[in-house]
């Protein structure tokens, strides 16, 4: 590797060649600093700006005749949203639909199902995913009268960072009834092998499902090809649906007519929802797994965000993402090799994430300290740094400053001016 590769020269010449560098004008980028906490949640860009205030001018001048009146009626909004998703999952448009949250969608789906049967009566997930999937696992176990201590089994990890797929497809055992994995590790950023477990959970017979939240938007899936159950997402990080936005989930085409396990009103078969019969007609393909009513205002930014990636096209993002990530961890291992950094995510690019790991012993102060430069980055109990360059809005000379950065932090000791103590919010 030539010295240019670590200059600013280069990182610039980087963004000059960048197909996608119109879009960074599309986002509310506060001037002077450099936001890099995409995984977690993503900016605003103007034209989710505009759907959510035309969504709200439909409420001012329709009032109730916006749930069939109007350019985005209420009533259908979920299922419009969905197959526009869709491609971005690899899933019908008749298999995804905007709805629920992570935790409600994924209570959703395992109480649809799981269906315990003989021996046949465990979960299987692993030690690494994210708490809130793990308390919904537990909850639907005791629901059950399951004891979680022995029915959900962890798949262990073999350095606290990453899995190991022959790990989790040894644990496949005749006792499994039902999977939930992340596709992406949201500490690691590992991406696993969707469609090789899928394959060896139905050797098995056993149903598989996957957390999409650090995948969504960030990398492109074949969700209906791989013949994936199920899946489950929030729509809040890479792509950008705001701070509480309405999830998602895709539900293969296979188990339609299935009775959903959480049944509500939006269950229904549009045609029959106000008949208020007490008898539920279910929905006849994903929309049956929607409970209560839409959450209108809090989807609506997803329609201005989710056309920028129906134009921009998700291979086109996986691309500048990968170059992005892969061009930070140059500069990590040239720049940073004095001062202990350690990369704990992937650094083949089939296996690595939207975002880059770091850890090191005074991880929470290195993130107050980044903040203090204008930087925003992540921080992970107890030693983990997050740092997202996102391919729709962040640049190669943001990276390169990010690094140069931290090398200034770690030579100056900046660090030391700050308690190595998370916020409440980390």
């Amino acid at each position: 590797m030539s010295e240019h590769t670590y200059t600013l020269e280069h990182a610039r010449q980087l963004d000059q060649e960048d197909p996608l560098a119109r879009y960074r004008d599309e986002f509310y980028i506060k001037q002077d600093q450099i936001y890099f906490d995409g995984n977690s949640l993503g900016l605003l860009s103007k034209r989710a700006e505009q759907t959510l205030l035309s969504m709200l001018h439909s409420w001012r001048d329709l009032g109730i005749d916006g749930w069939t009146e109007g350019e985005h009626p209420w009533f259908y909004l979920s299922e419009k949203l969905g197959e526009q998703l869709a491609p971005l999952v690899g899933g019908k448009p008749n298999e995804v639909i905007m709805t629920g949250s992570t935790t409600t969608n994924l209570h959703q789906l395992v109480a649809s199902f799981f269906q315990p049967k003989g021996k046949k009566n465990k979960i299987l997930a692993d030690q690494l995913s994210f708490p809130t999937d793990i308390y919904a696992l537990q909850s639907q176990l005791k629901l059950r009268g399951l004891d979680p201590e022995t029915h959900l089994v962890k798949v262990a990890s073999p350095d606290g960072h990453m899995l190991n797929e022959d790990d989790i497809i040894e644990a496949m055992s005749e006792e499994i009834a039902v999977i939930i994995l992340p596709s992406i590790l949201y500490r690691s950023g590992q991406i696993l092998d969707m469609k090789r477990l899928t394959e060896e959970a139905h050797k098995r017979e056993i149903l598989i499902g996957f957390d999409l939240c650090h995948s969504i938007g960030s990398i492109p899936h074949q969700l209906s090809e791989w013949d994936v159950d199920f899946a489950f997402w929030c729509n809040y990080k890479h792509l950008n649906g705001g701070p509480g936005s309405v999830g998602g989930l895709y539900v293969n085409q296979r188990h339609f007519g299935k009775t959903p396990g959480l049944a509500g009103w939006f269950s229904s078969r549009k045609d029959r929802q106000f008949d208020m019969d007490h008898q539920l007609t279910a929905a006849d393909d994903v929309g049956a797994f929607q409970m209560g009513t839409p959450h209108v205002l809090s989807v609506a930014p997803l329609i201005g965000s989710l056309e920028m990636f129906q134009e921009a096209g998700i291979e086109n993002i996986r691309e500048k993402s990968l170059k992005l990530s892969g061009y930070m961890l140059q500069l990590i291992d040239h720049e940073l090799k004095d001062y202990d950094f350690k990369i704990r995510n992937p650094r083949n690019d089939d296996n690595r994430g939207g975002h880059i790991f770091l850890e090191h012993p005074e991880a929470a102060r290195i993130c107050k300290a980044l903040k203090a430069n204008n930087i925003i980055p992540d921080f992970r109990s107890p030693n983990g740094i997050r740092l997202a360059p996102v391919a729709l809005y962040n640049t190669f000379a943001e990276v390169w400053e990010v690094v140069q950065t931290l090398k200034a932090i770690m030579k100056e000791e900046q660090y030391k001016q700050f308690e190595n103590k998370r916020g409440v919010v980390a």
